[in-house]
């Protein structure tokens, strides 16, 4: 009989949609993606010529299960100069992507029962990663009126014995906005003994108007999650870090023997090419990302879409649809079927997103402007 955790555990719609779209691929019709979180860019050169150079000079084993001490260095470097924080090498432990890093937070942190607030909408698989670790996720609404940030008020109403953590997305998957530092601040004052602030920062250097900040900035009672991913255009090279309180280290390093053991040597050396030497390359992708941003959010309202508090992070939109349907899975089947466009239907974030429809910019101008017109003739002659 096949265990529950794995019965029970929802799809992740956004790549049910991505598999459909490429099905239609298949039989040759042309489908414009705005659906999926992916940078539409190349790796920088530099962070390949790293990694081919760390194949080719034989490093290719095991690493310390903490990650290269150079790139746990580098990481600390890193933060130290972009937020002014202090963190030791002993606090970092570098994985195969951020979503093991994840896995091995909730896993030392958790125990059965215990809870993580989350927003509503908010990232698809976190709840599923609490639930693994035997926690229980419990959401907050988040309103599109206030940029989806949250209401510190509403986190402090559901705060209770079993609560152990506070989970943050700033800049957010889906909403692509950035929680203000006056919020931050009275989050991380929730922080105690045994309440815990979990930050995923994937996102950071993915900024445009105002400056993103590191949880570590206003608490050390803190997670922080992030990752090459999507800063640095490196998917596919599944490489990321988590930065702990030190007490939680040892515990992480334990799971990560034994379910992991290490993070790809050769990558984990691309990965300091990629802190150290990526700066000019990270700036033209910021900036063309920016450019995108610009010319998406108005097209989106004029053609009737409602986006109250225009996003200034990551590379999504998540959009107001509910004056075209109020399901959001059908209505964007349907756009997919017959304006052959991708887009994410905001359910897969959560019922609170039930309506609103997210659209992602990680892919060229000429794409997302032709993704528009289509979209616009599609709704014209529903």
């Amino acid at each position: 009989m096949i265990a529950r955790r794995a019965v029970d555990m929802p799809p992740f719609i956004v790549m049910e949609i991505l598999e459909k779209a490429q099905a239609m691929e298949r039989e040759g019709k042309d489908i414009i993606h705005l659906e999926i979180g992916e940078p539409d860019f190349a790796t920088p050169q530099a962070v390949k010529d790293a990694g081919c150079a760390a194949i080719q000079s034989g490093k290719t084993q095991y690493t310390h299960s903490l990650g290269l001490y150079e790139l746990r260095e580098a990481i600390v470097e890193h933060y130290h100069d972009k937020y002014g924080v202090d963190i030791s090498t002993e606090q970092v432990l570098v994985t195969s992507g951020t979503s093991p890093a994840m896995l091995l937070v909730f896993s030392a942190l958790l125990n059965p029962g215990e809870k993580v607030i989350l927003s509503n909408p908010g990232y698809a698989c976190y709840p599923n990663f609490i639930r693994f670790a035997d926690g229980e996720p419990e959401t907050v609404n988040v309103y599109e009126e206030d940029g989806f940030q949250y209401r510190p008020e509403s986190i402090r109403a559901v705060l209770d014995e079993k609560t152990k953590a506070i989970l943050i997305n700033s800049p957010s998957n889906p909403t692509g906005n950035v929680l203000g530092e006056t919020v931050m601040r009275e989050i991380a004052d929730m922080a105690g003994d045994s309440l815990y602030i979990v930050s995923d920062e994937i996102y950071h250097g993915l900024c445009y108007e105002e400056k993103e900040h590191s949880i570590l900035e206003f608490t050390d009672k803190a997670f922080v999650l992030n990752g090459f991913s999507k800063l640095y255009a490196m998917t596919g090279w599944r490489l990321g870090y988590a930065i702990a309180p030190k007490e939680f280290i040892r515990p992480m390093q334990k799971v990560q023997q034994n379910l992991f053991i290490s993070a790809n040597s050769f990558v984990q050396w691309a990965g300091i090419a990629a802190l150290k030497e990526a700066a000019a390359d990270i700036a033209t992708m910021v900036a063309t990302y920016n450019e995108r941003r610009k010319y998406l959010i108005p097209r989106l309202k004029e053609i009737g879409f409602g986006i109250t508090v225009e996003p200034t992070g990551a590379f999504y939109v998540l959009a107001n649809a509910k004056k075209f349907g109020g399901d959001s899975y059908r209505l964007a089947l349907d756009i997919l079927e017959h304006a052959r466009v991708a887009v994410t239907p905001g359910i897969d974030f959560g019922d609170n997103a039930e309506g609103y429809l997210r659209f992602s910019y990680a892919n060229s101008l000429e794409n997302i402007i032709e993704a528009c017109n289509r979209l616009e003739a599609y709704l014209i002659s529903r």
